[in-house]
């Protein structure tokens, strides 16, 4: 973006941009710890996974109020209005991507010492690591505004919502085969919910960029292919 006359305002606006780095950072780190906590049954590491929760809230607060003082400020307009109100959704999708990661550390905690099916453990990495793609490639996205990137992401969500309705069967059927397996089965299938939500703050993001840089929104439908009928878990936590 062109610099403005006043330093000060693309000092600020460097500063919305460099939190926003910091957070996606923390997020990035949370979702690879949380999952290899949960698959390694390592519980220091999902501590740290919990620890690390109240950096990114702060940072979100942070970007929050600075974007808000930004625009009682200097008043921008268009696309610097645009820019500002950006920082401030995806702040809001990255914090809650922690919540998420913190959620599924906190299962494994749950769940520490009890007998996990490998081929689920394993069904949950793969899905973990589509959704950590697709965060790491809308951060960048976002960075570099571009809107062929977040658009590929937000395309690409339709798989995530795939494969858990496919694992969210899965454990099912395990529940159904032995009620010993109802309680940890329970905490797995909330695990993949979190990453399946994941997934979404990811294509929310996306959709921000194609708004911040066109000044308009995605005028057509996420795709979705979630078929499973878990409105009981929708609490996410």
């Amino acid at each position: 973006m062109a610099e403005h006359i006043v330093s000060s305002y693309d000092t600020e606006l460097q500063h919305l941009r460099r939190r926003i780095s910091e957070m996606g950072g923390i997020a990035e780190k949370m979702l690879v710890d949380a999952m290899t906590g949960l698959v390694r049954g390592d519980l220091p590491l999902a501590q740290t996974v919990i620890a690390a929760d109240p950096r990114l809230d702060m940072l979100q607060r942070e970007v929050e109020e600075s974007a808000i003082l930004t625009i009682a400020r200097r008043q921008p307009l268009a696309v610097d209005l645009r820019e500002t109100i950006s920082a401030i959704r995806v702040s809001g999708d990255v914090e809650r991507i922690g919540d998420l990661a913190k959620n599924i550390a906190k299962r494994t905690v749950a769940i520490a010492g009890q007998f996990q099916p490998q081929k689920i453990v394993v069904g949950l990495q793969h899905m973990n690591d589509l959704v950590l793609g697709q965060l790491k490639d809308v951060l960048d996205a976002y960075s570099q505004q571009d809107t062929a990137k977040a658009l590929d992401v937000w395309q690409r969500d339709g798989a995530i919502d795939a494969l858990y309705t496919s694992l969210f069967r899965e454990l099912l059927t395990y529940m159904m085969e032995d009620p010993r397996n109802i309680s940890f089965c329970t905490h797995l299938l909330f695990c993949a919910k979190n990453i399946e939500r994941i997934g979404d703050h990811t294509t929310n993001i996306a959709e921000t960029v194609h708004y911040l840089v066109t000044g308009e929104t995605l005028a057509i439908d996420r795709p979705k292919n979630d078929t499973s009928i878990d409105a009981t878990l929708d609490i996410g936590a």
